[in-house]
């Protein structure tokens, strides 16, 4: 019967022990999180090239395995603007710090990923994907130009 005794209050005494210290790791962890979104870095542009690369390289990995190229281009954009997200939140250097939205990462991800994916696959790409992206790179660079 003691034997029972002490392990309840021996049970008790450590089950306290991990409510402390788990709670405190909780804290911990919550003010790591504040203080690392306080602290982002905005993406640069050789931040942007290899998030852009990786993308591409996961699209012409995907197109030659045969998933559909629209679930793979939307997976590695998807990936692309998350990771800008995350790491820079949001914030690109280039457009002078300036945060962009989960969608417009998307959109331009989704560009550049096809743009690279085009240099390093350009047999994986359909016909009408390339030739919309010829079309919209066309009318940035008139843009740019006015």
């Amino acid at each position: 019967m003691s034997i029972n005794f002490h392990t309840k209050r021996i049970l008790k005494l450590l089950s306290i022990g991990f409510i402390i210290s788990f709670s405190l790791c909780e804290i911990n962890t919550t003010n790591k999180q504040i203080k690392a979104e306080k602290n982002f870095i905005a993406a640069s542009e050789k931040d942007l090239f290899l998030y852009r690369q990786m993308g591409a390289s996961y699209l012409c990995i995907a197109s030659k395995a045969e998933v559909d190229f629209n679930k793979g281009l939307g997976i590695a954009s998807a990936t692309f603007a998350n990771v800008i997200i995350g790491k820079h939140g949001g914030a690109i250097k280039e457009l002078g710090n300036k945060k962009l939205d989960q969608k417009k990462l998307y959109n331009a991800g989704t560009f550049q990923i096809v743009g690279s994916a085009l240099n390093i696959c350009p047999e994986s790409i359909p016909k009408n994907i390339k030739n919309d992206y010829e079309k919209r790179l066309k009318k940035l660079i008139e843009q740019g130009k006015k």
